[in-house]
């Protein structure tokens, strides 16, 4: 087992440093609520970069609610990505996944009224946009995320975790421009094994967090895509 993370708080400030030597100009640091947040909060403080919410809702098969067959990203408008390794299920078609789609983009909905208060996502088309969570595991629904971000022409688009496994870490590496994963265990079991304290979050410490994050300057316009690869 490798090194622990005394909490979400203390993996945040070790991913600081990586990310500052990317260079990034003026970037936006979209969290992954709940466990997400409190990681991003330190990156948001540390470069001084606004942070949002990256909310995404998981669409299950028919009868097996927690297999993926597509995923609704928060946005505006919101995006759907389907699965195609599970896109020809029995049951799964366009009806079905748009009648889903539906009432998870409701959800949607509702979560960015609690936690922003139906606060518009901030435009990423140009921005370096780094995607940050607490850990990953299968990375099912976090790479849903990262194609629908890639759609909005981000300049950079940087994943940055405390620890994921080697299969999930590369085929991550694959969906953004840089991945910064501080741990990548051979055996990775479980993301909370890789935490002292992973207790849960709940909203409101959700929104208490997003209260002590940098705001968004306003009608800031986006960033050119940087002339020099990082």
């Amino acid at each position: 087992m490798t090194a622990r993370f005394a909490n979400r708080t203390q993996a945040g400030q070790a991913l600081v440093a990586p990310v500052r030597a990317l260079g990034l100009v003026d970037p936006v640091v979209l969290a992954l609520p709940r466990g997400g947040v409190p990681v991003a909060l330190e990156l948001a403080r540390a470069l001084r970069a606004p942070l949002d919410l990256l909310l995404v809702r998981k669409i299950g098969a028919p009868g097996q609610p927690e297999l993926a067959v597509a995923a609704v990203v928060d946005g505006a408008p919101p995006e759907i990505v389907v699965h195609e390794a599970t896109r020809h299920l029995p049951g799964v078609n366009t009806a079905y996944i748009g009648r889903e789609a539906a009432r998870e983009i409701a959800d949607l909905r509702r979560r960015r009224r609690v936690y922003l208060q139906d606060r518009l996502p901030i435009a990423l088309a140009g921005r370096n946009v780094i995607v940050v969570d607490d850990g990953i595991a299968t990375g099912t629904t976090v790479r849903a995320a990262l194609q629908a971000l890639r759609r909005q022409h981000p300049a950079r688009l940087v994943l940055a975790v405390p620890v994921a496994p080697p299969d999930t870490a590369r085929a991550l590496r694959r969906e953004v421009d840089v991945l910064v994963c501080l741990q990548v265990p051979e055996d990775f079991e479980a993301v909370g094994l890789h935490y002292d304290d992973f207790r849960q979050i709940c909203d409101d410490e959700v929104l208490a967090l997003l209260a002590g994050a940098p705001a968004q300057p306003p009608d800031r316009p986006p960033d050119r895509p940087p002339g020099e690869p990082i």
